[in-house]
């Protein structure tokens, strides 16, 4: 039986009580690392051993500095802690990293070492080898911190409803309340008050666009896109197998996205759909309300993934005993939600935006499912092999969100209030796909015209969104706020070409679903004998590990899709 309750290993090369202060601190043991002798495959094992310790203990102190400043976008003192490691340690050790995985190559001995165990750790080396250039060094370090003002200027965004100030965040959670004129009310000054930073965004993502160029050009490519390609490690898929998505998402998504609005609209009795409509609830019906406060929200869910299996709530409970969880919306708190693996002490942060909504259920059993991703690949040998892909990584979570329905009773006493949360969560597994395509196209076509004017970057948005749209929303008066939507977001700030990998997950997730309603336990024994593999094994073993297929052709999209129409099929007949 596994146990959640993580030991942090002691470290044998640097001393217990060492942290990251300086690059002076840091320095020694890089080159201790870069001078030692390697005379046999043991005490290659060794070096290997101390190089990954010296890498979990800065990567979680980096981590540390990032997650404070999200949590507090105002605080100068977190802002100028992160930009510092940014600025004068990363760049410092980059040519260090760089000089010590040639040594690793050049070692006689890494042909010895277990070729299964390492395989993907030695193509990773490869990589980062063939990639690194000094001088992208001063570049990515700038880069590191102008994406994070992106979460700065969001950070700030609020408008008033009822006299009350309210997150972006917070407000959302008007958009499914019945009465239409409060929500039209929210809707628009929740755009007016983006599109007061739209210059501002539209400013710093053409400066993020411009230097990612620049980065490939030095790299010797010919545009961000292929080298993003090769820095992520998109191994197993192309260009092409990504446009082939699109196409798959238009032709086999888009009618059953078309049929969930006409559901919508139907359901509200309105002759058209406005965009504050989408998620609203009859005059009548309470919004969905699966919590009250984040307090509630996570005991809930630890008493929701224990009935799952004990072990998954065991995770969430250690979370929450260590402090590692933000999940309340407020003023200066970066948007989103994220799960962040702490490299040495092995128990993650999830950090959250709830505002007592049904899609916070949504994110809490995500970000969780991350959680456990982390905690079941902590033992692994090296902290290489738990930097798995986000292909991987996303099954992970999305497979949590399909999986943990079956106990939402915990959060919905009523049948029907668990009938239609169950229901929203399937059909946002289907909508959720022409987003996924229109960011990721709209990526490819940035970087492959690096030199686009504002104009044309919303000229062509404004297509792209009309190519996955399926036509029954109006949005007449707020077309400016539509060309200038993609500013919502993130990712394509912070993260760029983070994206497919949700759609090609989800595909998984839905996939493992299938698997857990023939066979819960199997699915969920093959779910943690994956997870537990970190990326100690190419994204096809570790989807067949899983017991599901790497495969995202339109064949499987239309076959994974019709699946999850029936099951909204059985819920809507009822």
């Amino acid at each position: 039986m596994q146990n959640a309750h993580i030991i942090a290993a002691p470290r044998h090369f640097l001393p217990a009580d060492f942290a990251v202060t300086t690059w002076d601190v840091l320095q020694p043991y890089f080159e201790t690392l870069q001078n030692r002798e390697i005379n046999n495959v043991t005490a290659l094992e060794k070096w290997l051993q101390d190089l990954s310790e010296l890498e979990a203990v800065i990567s979680e102190d980096a981590c540390w500095r990032q997650i404070r400043m999200t949590r507090d976008t105002a605080s100068k003192e977190y802002e100028e802690a992160f930009t510092y490691f940014c600025m004068e340690i990363q760049p410092k050790l980059q040519p260090y990293a760089d000089a010590l995985n040639r040594k690793l190559l050049a070692s006689p001995y890494k042909d010895q070492l277990d070729q299964q165990l390492y395989f993907t750790y030695l193509r990773n080396v490869q990589k980062q080898v063939k990639l690194f250039n000094e001088k992208n060094v001063p570049i990515q370090a700038e880069l590191n911190v102008l994406a994070q003002q992106y979460g700065v200027i969001s950070g700030s965004m609020t408008i008033h409803v009822n006299g009350q100030e309210f997150t972006l965040q917070q407000a959302a959670k008007f958009l499914e309340n019945p009465d239409r004129e409060l929500r039209q009310e929210v809707f628009s000054k929740t755009a007016a008050r983006r599109l007061q930073d739209k210059d501002q965004l539209d400013q710093l993502y053409s400066t993020l666009v411009a230097k990612r160029h620049e980065i490939a050009l030095n790299a010797g490519f010919e545009n961000y896109r292929d080298y993003k390609f090769e820095e992520l490690g998109r191994f197993e898929y192309t260009k092409d197998d990504c446009f082939q998505f699109h196409a798959a998402v238009k032709e086999h998504i888009l009618p059953l996205v078309k049929q969930t609005l006409e559901r919508q609209r139907a359901k509200l009795q309105l002759d058209a759909l406005r965009p504050w409509d989408t998620e609203a609830e009859p005059v009548g019906i309470k919004p969905l309300e699966p919590f009250h406060n984040g307090e509630e929200m996570i005991g809930k869910s630890i008493e929701c993934f224990s009935r799952l299996r004990p072990f998954f709530g065991e995770c969430l409970q250690v979370m929450k005993e260590m402090g590692r969880l933000d999940l309340d919306s407020r003023k200066n708190k970066a948007p989103g939600g994220y799960n962040c693996p702490l490299a040495e002490t092995g128990v993650p942060f999830i950090f959250m935006n709830a505002a007592g909504q049904m899609k916070d259920l949504t994110t809490m059993v995500h970000e969780g499912g991350h959680a456990i991703h982390s905690f079941l690949s902590h033992n692994l040998r090296l902290s290489a092999f738990k930097e798995y892909p986000m292909e991987i990584a996303e099954v992970a979570s999305m497979s949590m969100e399909l999986f943990s329905m079956d106990h939402w009773d915990i959060f919905f006493s009523s049948s029907d209030d668990l009938r239609r949360a169950k229901l929203q969560q399937l059909e946002r597994t289907i909508t959720i796909f022409p987003w996924i395509a229109t960011i990721d196209k709209f990526q490819h076509w940035v970087y492959e015209h690096p030199q686009h004017t504002v104009e044309e970057r919303t000229t062509e948005w404004i297509a792209i969104m009309d190519e996955f749209s399926p036509g029954n929303v109006d949005w007449s008066g707020y077309e400016n706020y539509r060309a200038s939507n993609w500013q919502r977001q993130l990712h394509l700030f912070e993260v760029p070409f983070y994206y497919i990998e949700y759609g090609i997950a989800q595909l998984g997730a839905i996939a493992m679903w299938k698997q857990y309603k023939e066979n819960p336990q199997q699915a969920l024994d093959n779910y943690m004998k994956a997870l537990g593999l970190g990326y100690t094994r190419t994204l096809r073993e570790l989807y067949t590990a899983a017991g599901i297929r790497f495969d995202f052709s339109p064949a499987y999209v239309k076959e994974l899709a019709g699946f999850v129409q029936k099951e909204i099929d059985k819920i809507t007949t009822v």
